[in-house]
């Protein structure tokens, strides 16, 4: 009775360690997924050149959504690979009063689109945000 019930503890033991070794390798193959996902998508995003860091509340920008700390990847047909300074960002501004700009930005890591017309209102300029140049 004793042998049996050694013989039956370790097919028990042997058990749980097959299952828990099998565990520890899907949890290591689920995390080498996720940080290779993570790896793409950062590599997916485009480089941003510009910060969004002050937004008037009730301005042209606020109301299309842009918010503090938006890098901005595309602003009209400003991007990357145009962009020398902010007077770039200022000229596409008033060539487009009245009408709607395409504007990238990234968002906690996200890629976001936003329409923003630029316009004249209560407060100063055509957008009502602050942008900073990006040191890279």
């Amino acid at each position: 009775l004793q042998n049996d019930h050694k013989a039956l503890m370790k097919q028990v033991e042997e058990a749980l360690h097959q299952l828990h070794a099998r565990e520890k390798e899907k949890h290591a193959r689920d995390e080498a997924e996720a940080l290779a996902e993570a790896m793409s998508q950062n590599q997916s995003l485009p480089r941003a050149f510009a910060r969004v860091n002050a937004v008037t509340p009730g301005s042209p920008a606020s109301i299309s959504g842009l918010q503090v700390d938006d890098e901005i990847v595309e602003f009209g047909s400003v991007n990357i690979n145009n962009f020398q300074n902010l007077q770039n960002i200022a000229t596409v501004v008033q060539h487009s009063e009245g009408r709607p700009l395409s504007v990238t930005v990234i968002r906690s890591g996200k890629k976001v689109h936003l329409g923003l017309t630029p316009k004249r209102w209560a407060g100063k300029g055509l957008l009502g945000c602050n942008i900073l140049p990006l040191q890279r």
